[in-house]
């Protein structure tokens, strides 16, 4: 299994970090993958997809098997909306959702489940 991630203000890549995962990093959106992964995406503006995972997902979204989503719960509603716009779209699950770069218990609840 692969992870992908996008981060745009560090969180994500500090969650990648404490989870000591070997990850690929989405910077433009024109990256591929042809192996199964898991996502680990940001939440944009009001609950939005990032533009740049986007892009990456229009072309691999066929290996997506997950997606873990990182939000602030100061949007309220919009709380880690990305990820399940892309539950939605993709068909898979939302394994994770974490506020920021998370806690030790929230790195522990995603190694279980990511089996890790």
């Amino acid at each position: 299994m692969k992870y992908i991630y996008a981060s745009r203000t560090g969180n994500v890549e500090s969650l990648i970090q404490k989870l000591g995962l070997d990850a690929q990093r989405i910077d433009t959106g024109s990256e591929t993958c042809d192996d199964d992964y898991v996502l680990f995406t940001y939440t944009d503006g009001y609950g939005d997809i990032p533009m740049e995972v986007d892009s990456f997902l229009m072309a691999n979204s066929n290996h997506l098997t997950g997606v873990v989503v990182s939000g602030s719960k100061d949007y309220g509603d919009a709380y880690c909306q990305a990820g399940d716009k892309i539950a939605e779209m993709y068909d898979v699950p939302v394994l994770y959702k974490v506020e920021n770069d998370g806690t030790d218990e929230d790195v522990t609840a995603i190694k279980a489940a990511l089996n890790l």
